[in-house]
């Protein structure tokens, strides 16, 4: 730890030595980094000063204060060893463990991360001036992940604090007017009935045992495990002795235990593996018991998780897991050895590119797996096979997105990183649920937003939370956005409103983009989108009037038939009003899964090598050929969705699909599964037995990322390193192994050391990722590509110039068209889907977790009050939707968050219904499909009954806003005296 090297530096003076800081920082951390121990139970960097543990006490210039209040300066002369400090800090923790009970060899948390236990230690206590005072109350074990015992409950407050403040769900409080102060859940029910997300911020900030993870119950050493009754016992025992031995001895005691815990737990580095923010963690294992995970360091996160990150990890010991490869026989699979399964993927692949060519076989590359492993599909299907036939999940969602990125500025990612998201002044969210898509994301956005430092502007169809939250949240017609995005645009114009400055001198093309805006008056946009003209026009005084915008936009923008053009329209926007090459500014088209931007990044398109070189382009295809000694093909091969019909067609015989569940996330399921069918031979290399792998003829079992090591590259461009947490299951192998396993079968040395060495091959290949080295990802270091030889990272792209050719951006003119598919008189109702919070996509990962299932378990449909009225039915009817290629049932959840005759439903699903619905139009640039185009008709199978959605879902809950932990109510108890006035009564007696 250092001083910030942002701020100005300064020395403080500490017990007569100097110090080195900076102008600004927290007293507290200044004096961790300089080993100047002071203890600190309501302070954690991420939260802030809170101001209830009154253990902090130092004399500052004289005077006695809390140092987690002060901020470091010129001429600051600290005290931390003189008697009235000491006393105040024994005073305070006298207090704390009046509330607490301390028998640490048999707790849970004695993991070597109790603050209290390290205090006590440090402080060398050795008894307590208030003996223990429990409260009547039983600990709430009502919440599937964590449990609250307010019996050791300290009332620091950082529960509350990251909830109110760093979370803002804005679920707990602490009932300071109680008889016996507790955490309360929207003001006092029940965890599992409450509001609470599971996001797990406040038992990774609980300095005790009060908030624990339930898997780290009773299995964190050998004595953990003991039965209740026997643990009291020991307590009791251990409560008797201290009387007479003080804590010294039971300190040392559980020191042992302690040490004895490591022997058996392991902590690993880790990154997420579900949504693309790029959350990163310590996780605790033992054996293959996944203990806890515990955030603090990471760059896109801190503190933060969600439901998923924090606690969905079951999936990874599942009785489901894949362990040995299999092969077809008849319509079952038996179980073969690896050298036979190779063996026939090598002989059944030679044989088909030897009767059709090599494009006959298509390779779709695993956007959760590594960039190492990415890099090497995509080599194998270029450099042994022979194509460039070779795709990712990318092409279900943000490929338009990077198409309309490509087209103006260059780059296929986020302008910035998200602390650029931090700091503008006007976010615009466009079609993206982004609490419920990207969780962490979104808890950044919402504290600024608490905190009155930004404006947001929302545009969707769904009234989620962030549109409740939006200065401005306007809900147009479906598929119309391209259309009010051009028109605020020509309003800009026609206004003189642009950045005439940012136009002139780095943007080309603007009277070409002006005479295309022709159409789009505020009228036309009123009368396509549905959005008034004050609306529209309110919307671009906001734009012009913000010193930085950010646009954020995900699957609502991008699957549809205009999805590149309508994000293309948003870049758009952003140059004509100046908002690139700025800090607070830019286009953040947000990556749905883990590893999808890393896909692309890493050469998983088919017509794209390794860092977005084209495959066109002569020179980088011979350069990459030289390395890889190889001639390699010219000709941009299939994507997913050509693939699909390609096998339809009989142009595609075999594919090779790796960690993709193509047959339940494509559109038109029965188009995709019939395209399967018809393959003549299908591999599919998984950790579960998915739809998907049901059509296969050999199935491979791989591992999740805990079981390898490997690299992600998150929204916003971040690399970051992940290690091997567990062996891995069975006889599944890491995705890199089978692959180089399998070149081995066709003749080409792939002996790769491991990972690191992948790694390094292709940032000789791609010159984005030059400086991509493990040395500078060791632990929770990281960096932005581009990233050059050196090391140094382009985190803000644009500052200079643009990544064209002549380094401007480009103006891309964009014409609109209805959405191919609308409601009409037999399909009258419009059917929209996305992500919920609890799940990830279709569930072959969440829903083997039983915590989750506990939240959603069920496919269901959102209609709103006015539809159910309209049809007589109310929350819990089950109803047929039906669209022009199939039926899907669900129960009904009437909701405010959709309106009039449009219905939302969820991606989730055990069985596949949404993609029965959808259809194979798809956006005319990239091939995305369109999920989001679809009407449908809806047949009613019953009128009421249970809801779809259990009720302890966090949706029935009651939030409790409140500015935090609003300690000055503390303060006004009758029992509390401020320290200071108690230190003086004492006389700085020392407990």
């Amino acid at each position: 730890m250092s001083a910030d090297p942002h701020l100005r530096p300064c020395v403080i003076n500490v017990d007569e030595k100097d110090i080195a800081s900076s102008v600004g920082e927290n007293l507290l951390d200044a004096l961790n980094r300089a080993d100047c121990y002071i203890p600190h139970l309501c302070y954690n960097p991420a939260l802030g000063p809170i101001k209830t543990c009154d253990t902090c006490f130092v004399t500052v210039n004289g005077s006695l204060v809390r140092a987690c209040t002060i901020r470091a300066d010129d001429g600051l002369t600290v005290s931390t060893r003189d008697a009235a400090s000491e006393a105040a800090r024994r005073e305070g923790m006298d207090r704390i463990l009046e509330k607490h009970e301390l028998y640490c060899s048999v707790c849970d948390n004695n993991n070597g991360d109790c603050e209290i236990h390290d205090a006590v230690d440090r402080l060398a206590m050795r008894h307590q001036r208030y003996p223990y005072r429990p409260k009547p109350y039983t600990a709430d074990t009502s919440n599937p992940f964590y449990t609250y015992d307010p019996l050791q409950c300290i009332l620091c407050g950082r529960c509350v604090e990251a909830c109110q403040n760093v979370q803002v769900n804005e679920t707990l409080t602490i009932g300071w007017e109680l008889e016996h102060p507790r955490v309360l859940w929207d003001g006092g029910r029940a965890i599992n009935d409450s509001s609470c997300v599971s996001c797990g911020h406040c038992v990774t900030v609980c300095p005790c045992n009060a908030l624990m993870e339930n898997t780290l119950l009773g299995q964190a050493g050998p004595l953990t495990s003991w039965p209740a009754p026997l643990k009291r016992e020991m307590i009791e025992l251990v409560k008797g002795v201290e009387q007479t031995t003080s804590f010294i001895p039971i300190t040392a005691i559980s020191k042992i235990d302690q040490c004895l815990r490591h022997t058996e737990q392991k902590i690993t580095k880790t990154v997420c593996t579900y949504c693309g923010v790029g959350c990163s963690f310590d996780i605790t294992t033992r054996g293959r018991h996944i203990l806890k995970i515990q955030p603090e360091q990471g760059p896109a996160n801190g503190i933060s998780t969600c439901v998923k990150g924090k606690f969905a990890w079951d999936f990874v010991n599942s009785k489901d897991r894949l362990v040995k490869p299999l092969i077809r026989e008849g319509s079952s699979f038996r179980e073969a050895g690896w050298d036979e399964a190779l063996g026939l993927v090598h002989e059944r692949f030679s044989a088909i590119r030897a009767s059709h060519g090599p494009d006959a076989i298509g390779f779709i590359a695993t956007s959760k797996g590594s960039n190492e492993e990415v890099y090497l599909t995509q080599k194998f299907a270029r450099a042994i096979i022979g194509t460039n036939n070779i795709d990712c999940t990318s092409r279900y969602c943000q490929s338009p997105a990077t198409k309309g990125l490509t087209r103006t500025v260059g780059y296929a990612g986020d302008s910035g990183t998200m602390d650029d998201i931090d700091e503008a002044e006007l976010l615009l969210l466009i079609g993206t649920n982004t609490t419920d898509s990207h969780p962490v994301l979104a808890t950044r956005i919402k504290r600024r937003l608490k905190r009155g430092e930004v404006k947001m502007i929302v545009v969707d169809l769904l009234h989620h939370e962030m549109a409740e939250r939006a200065q401005l949240f306007l809900r147009p017609k479906p598929g119309t956005d391209l259309v009010w995005l051009c028109a605020v645009t020509r309003y800009i114009l026609d206004n003189g409103l642009e950045d005439r400055a940012f136009l002139a001198k780095r943007v080309n093309n603007l009277e070409a983009l002006r005479a295309s805006l022709a159409p789009f008056t505020l009228a036309h946009a009123e009368a396509e989108t549905g959005l008034s003209q004050t609306d529209l026009a309110r919307i671009a005084d906001m734009i012009v009037g913000a010193s930085g915008v950010c646009a954020l936009w995900a699957m609502g923008v991008t699957q549809r038939t205009t999805g590149s053009d309508t994000s293309t329209a948003i870049s758009n926007l952003l140059l004509v009003t100046g908002n690139y090459g700025k800090k607070g500014s830019g286009a953040y088209p947000l990556r749905g899964h883990n590893n999808v931007q890393g896909a692309g990044d890493f050469g998983a398109l088919s017509d794209k090598l390794p860092g977005y070189l084209k495959v066109s382009d002569k020179e980088a295809r011979e350069r990459v050929g030289r390395a890889w000694g190889v001639e390699l093909p010219a000709k941009p091969g299939l994507n997913n969705h050509s693939m699909i019909n390609a096998a339809h067609s009989g142009g595609l015989h075999a594919m090779y699909i790796i960690g993709e569940d193509t047959a339940v996330v494509d559109s038109n399921t029965r188009h995709t599964q019939e395209a399967l069918e018809r393959l003549d031979f299908l591999v599919v290399q998984d950790i579960f037995m998915t739809t998907t792998a049901q059509f296969a003829d050999v199935v491979l079992p791989a591992c999740p990322s805990l079981e390898k090591e490997g690299t992600f590259v998150n929204t916003e461009r971040r690399i970051q390193h992940f290690a091997q947490a567990l062996d891995p299951l069975g006889e599944a192998r890491p995705d890199w192994q089978i692959l180089c396993a399998l070149a081995q079968r066709f003749g080409h040395r792939w002996d790769y050391a491991g990972p690191r060495e992948i790694m390094s091959e292709a940032t000789k290949v791609a010159p984005l990722f030059a400086g991509a080295t493990y040395d500078r990802l060791e632990g929770y270091k990281s960096v932005v590509w581009p990233v050059d030889a050196q090391g140094h990272s382009e985190t803000l792209l644009y500052t200079k110039h643009f990544h064209t050719k002549d380094g401007k951006a480009q103006l891309y003119p964009v014409h609109w068209h209805a959405p191919v598919e609308r409601a009409d008189a037999e399909y009258d109702l419009t059917l929209n889907n996305g992500r919920v919070l609890e799940h990830f996509q279709e569930g072959n990962l969440t829903a083997r977790v039983p915590g989750i299932m506990s939240k959603v378990n069920q496919f269901y449909v959102e209609i709103s009050q006015e539809l159910a009225d309209e049809l007589d039915i109310k929350t819990g009817a089950r109803v047929t939707l039906t669209s022009r290629r199939g039926s899907v049932e669900a129960g009904v959840l009437v909701s405010p968050r959709v309106a009039g005759r449009e219905l939302y439903t969820v991606e989730f699903s055990l069985t596949e219904p949404i993609n029965r619905l959808t259809g194979n139009h798809a956006d005319s640039v990239t091939s995305t499909p369109a999920f989001k185009e679809l009407a449908v008709k809806l047949s009613i199978l019953s009128r009421e009954g249970p809801s779809p959605i259990p009720r302890s879902n966090p949706r029935f809950g009651a939030r409790t806003p409140q500015s935090g932990v609003e300690v000055e109510r503390k303060w006004k108890r009758g029992e509390y005296r401020p320290i200071p006035t108690t230190v003086a009564d004492r006389g700085g007696v020392q407990s």
